[in-house]
């Protein structure tokens, strides 16, 4: 017998009474990793360990961790050693979301009530394998089964967004759109920023920033209504962007101050263009990234080796959201840090900016990545109901590759649940019902249908 149960994460009536209204709610993804060419494609999954672990670096980084050679997690081993290797480590994954996650996703998907471990793992993946051999385990149905609503994938500028129109043209019944990720444009410090450049077309500074404004309109006229920008930290310094550019691309090094300059001055382009469009600006702060040179090297990024950065955002984040909102160019804004140590500082930050008609204009974003715990949850959402209006938050996002990832969203809204039925039992908030469930379903599906207005 599993964990996963009908009251699982549920430790009270209230919070019981309060996941009936969540359960059934559409999914509105808001962000994540997932292919779009998979969806268009309509993929469908080789074995469990392509389903379940191909490209899920949460799991990778956990094997290691383990002692499971490289071989058994990103190598040259077949795929069943691979998946027995994940087996041999789960029984250990006490308290980490990961077992959760992985019960559910057997649950919900394959109606796998049995802890995967090195006994059970042949005859899991015997079962699943078969599975994937029917119907409803292909990509499209795999998101369908999930009563997922939109999904927002992460794309380049430069991306022609074929298989989001292919998806479109054919009627795909869930609304698959493309969400604008302009990293290699603003990081002129990476290696490959001179080849992205060129690729542009771009020869001059203004050439590049009309041809940034080009790529954002060319997404909005495909569905495009955000943007997602990963910063390492924040930047904010004023100075002469133009020159900046011209310095890098001569092939001169940049100190810390000039790559600032450029990236504030990329980022006010982008924020007015957002801004003016009606789209919503997504901040992800705080990880230090690619901290093993050798693996990087080996398997290239995102596969395992980032951590957290403890940098100070707050003046910098100011400074820039500030500076934008002078300018009338302050888009609806969704900030995260990697941080669990400034969700006061979030939580303080949007506060400075609201503004109507627009309700929770600036949003404290929901706990990210290392913060995607039940503990990493609650905390974001003590911080947010401390300082600032939880009932107006825009929920859960699934920042994943996984097509069976959804089942985190039922995470996050059994432990929402559990902790409001917590404060109502507590005597923090009167039993009424009718207002909590509203808040609960707005937490959930309404608010972002609201804020997004895909």
């Amino acid at each position: 017998m599993g964990i996963i149960t009908e009251d699982f994460m549920l430790h009270s009536d209230a919070g019981r009474r309060l996941y009936q209204a969540a359960e059934g709610l559409p999914i509105i993804d808001y962000h994540c990793h997932l292919n779009p060419r998979m969806i268009a494609e309509d993929h469908r999954f080789a074995d469990p360990y392509e389903l379940f672990l191909g490209g899920d670096h949460y799991k990778w980084r956990q094997m290691r961790t383990f002692g499971i050679g490289e071989e058994y997690i990103t190598g040259k081993a077949d795929p069943f050693e691979k998946w027995m290797g994940f087996a041999r480590v789960m029984p250990y994954l006490i308290g980490n979301p990961l077992y959760h996650w992985t019960a559910l996703e057997l649950k919900r998907y394959f109606d796998i009530d049995e802890p995967l471990n090195e006994k059970s793992a042949r005859a899991i993946w015997d079962a699943c394998g078969e599975k994937l051999k029917g119907q409803g385990f292909s990509a499209r149905q795999l998101i369908c089964r999930s009563n997922v609503e939109t999904v927002c994938t992460t794309d380049d500028p430069a991306d022609d967004l074929h298989w989001h129109r292919q998806l479109k043209e054919e009627g795909f019944g869930v609304r698959v759109l493309p969400a604008f990720r302009p990293d290699q444009v603003i990081n002129i410090q990476k290696d490959g920023f001179l080849g992205y450049v060129e690729k542009t077309g771009a020869r001059s500074y203004e050439e590049l920033v009309r041809w940034l404004k080009g790529r954002i309109a060319f997404f909005h006229e495909n569905g495009g209504r955000l943007a997602d920008h990963a910063l390492d930290s924040v930047p904010y310094a004023l100075g002469d962007a133009r020159e900046v550019f011209e310095k890098r691309m001569a092939g001169g090094q940049l100190d810390g101050r000039e790559v600032q300059v450029y990236q504030t001055a990329l980022l006010r382009v982008c924020g007015a263009e957002y801004a003016r469009l009606g789209w919503t600006m997504q901040l992800h702060i705080g990880a230090l990234r690619n901290n093993n040179r050798q693996m990087l090297e080996a398997l290239g990024p995102d596969t395992g080796f980032d951590s957290i950065n403890d940098e100070e955002i707050a003046g910098k984040l100011s400074a820039l959201l500030s500076g934008l909102d002078s300018e009338g160019a302050l888009p609806k804004t969704i900030l995260y840090s990697l941080n669990p140590k400034d969700n006061y500082v979030l939580g303080t930050m949007i506060g400075n900016f609201q503004r109507g008609p627009v309700r929770g204009k600036l949003q404290m974003g929901a706990a990210w990545w290392f913060n995607d715990s039940r503990d990493g949850m609650e905390q974001q959402r003590r911080a947010l109901a401390n300082l600032g209006t939880l009932g107006t938050f825009v929920g859960m996002l699934t920042d994943s590759r996984s097509f069976v990832s959804y089942p985190r969203h039922e995470y996050f809204r059994r432990i929402l649940c559990n902790l409001l039925g917590q404060w109502v039992e507590d005597g923090e908030y009167p039993a009424d019902f009718e207002a909590l469930e509203t808040i609960v379903r707005g937490i959930c599906h309404d608010n972002a249908q609201a804020y997004f207005a895909f």
